[in-house]
């Protein structure tokens, strides 16, 4: 067996072991093979750019990827831009003053329309550059299904229902669950947080008035000090930035669950995961195996890329990721 045929057999079986059987057959890892050759080249040399230009960028990209998928699915109605018609996914609570990284992806599709025109989707963009700042930040590298093709309209009121820092863990489980995840992709794909930043408003209340006016009493309490110093208790600091680890910013790695079992996660909805036994075993588990971490989260991340895919004759392939042919 050569080289290709053996790395399609390895897809073709990671596929039947990992996905469900309901999207398994949906999508292609060599989709793009005979018409788009050079894909992953011109994708992940456009993301090496825009991360040498800007760090903070690969956090941003992944993002994107979840915030497009968490709303009618992984069909790319996050970058539509609003109409006339219809209110789009940007200026949504969510997603307003927060995501960024559009002109990386309209970088990256006018870059592909040269070389395969009205070829590839603006969601398997989103897909390929989630992937390839995941991994240009020092993280893994997981072959990603392909052959997604983009929605023609958007969802506001959909973006609003957004799983959100300030939510319990349940909600936050109960809403990944109805996408078909489960608690352990809940864990997986929070470790995103190991890279990227958050605005003071999202943990200001754990600093100064958690409970009777104190701070919250579970973070740990060098953290805590740096952290009121960084987001001082005025309307002006909200919009500062914290970096979600303080460690490791810009590195993708495990971190995130070292912090979170040392009691130094900068989220609650991230720190509440060492308060239930269950996800409490995975963080620690992840917080000492690194390679187990970056194994499942190619799988989870799969699975989420397949959250309400488009494919065959639905949907169409933009030939400008912010407007419907």
């Amino acid at each position: 067996m050569d080289q290709n045929n053996y790395r399609h057999f390895l897809a073709v079986l990671f596929c039947f072991l990992f996905l469900s059987p309901r999207v398994s057959c949906q999508l292609d890892y060599r989709f793009y093979d005979s018409t788009c050759p050079n894909l992953t080249k011109i994708v992940r040399y456009s993301v090496w750019s825009a991360i040498a230009n800007d760090t903070r960028i690969a956090a941003s990209l992944l993002r994107l990827h979840f915030h497009d998928c968490f709303v009618n699915g992984c069909e790319g109605s996050l970058l539509l831009d609003d109409t006339s018609t219809f209110k789009g996914e940007k200026n949504a609570p969510p997603n307003r003053n927060s995501v960024r990284g559009y002109e990386v992806i309209d970088t990256i599709k006018a870059n592909l329309e040269k070389a395969c025109p009205s070829t590839v989707s603006c969601a398997d963009i989103l897909t390929l550059a989630a992937r390839e700042a995941v991994f240009l930040a020092g993280g893994p590298f997981w072959l990603a299904p392909l052959g997604r093709r983009d929605g023609t309209t958007a969802s506001e009121s959909e973006a609003n229902n957004m799983p959100s820092p300030f939510e319990p863990l349940q909600n936050i489980t109960a809403k990944f669950t109805a996408k078909g995840l489960d608690i352990k992709d809940v864990v997986v794909l929070s470790g995103a947080h190991t890279i990227g930043f958050a605005q003071c408003f999202a943990f200001k209340t754990r600093l100064f008035n958690f409970a009777d006016g104190k701070p919250d009493p579970t973070l740990d309490s060098s953290l805590l000090q740096s952290l009121q110093s960084m987001c001082p208790n005025t309307a002006d600091s909200d919009t500062k930035l914290a970096p979600l680890d303080s460690v490791s910013p810009n590195k993708f790695d495990n971190v995130y669950y070292k912090n979170l079992v040392n009691s130094s996660g900068l989220l609650q909805s991230d720190q509440a995961l060492m308060g239930d036994n269950t996800t409490a075993a995975m963080v620690i588990n992840y917080s000492k195996f690194p390679n187990l971490f970056s194994r499942d989260f190619g799988v989870s991340m799969v699975k989420m890329g397949n959250i309400g895919v488009l494919t065959g004759k639905s949907g169409e392939i933009r030939k400008n990721c912010r407007v419907v042919n």
